[in-house]
């Protein structure tokens, strides 16, 4: 695994720590759930797959299964966040964060992948 691999994944698992960890309290995220019309538990959801991706990806450092398997749950979220932000017609610009953070998903997914098969 190269080194920009592994920076990639350390980036991209503090950043899914940070954002899960949100989802559990953060009135920002409450508000913003309340305003996508997702029920409280859908936000708690949201945010164990999200911590769950992080540690999956961090722990990818070791183990290219886990960083595949990581780049998969990080990719299926943020197609999951585009399409809500589609949903209630939020300019592209909101659009932005959870499309760059699925592209270094699927880079993390694609880097990993042949652990899968």
């Amino acid at each position: 695994m190269g080194v920009l691999s592994i920076i990639l994944q350390v980036l991209l698992g503090l950043g899914f720590l940070m954002f899960g960890f949100m989802k559990f309290g953060s009135k920002q995220m409450v508000d913003e759930f309340g305003r996508y019309g997702y029920p409280g538990g859908f936000r708690i959801f949201t945010g164990l797959v999200e911590v769950i991706a992080a540690v999956l990806v961090i722990s990818g450092i070791w183990n290219d299964k886990l960083a595949a398997w990581g780049g998969l749950f990080i990719v299926g979220t943020m197609i999951g966040a585009i399409f809500t932000h589609i949903k209630v017609k939020d300019p592209v610009n909101k659009m932005m964060m959870p499309i760059v953070l699925l592209i270094l998903g699927l880079i993390v997914l694609f880097i990993n992948f042949g652990s899968l098969l």
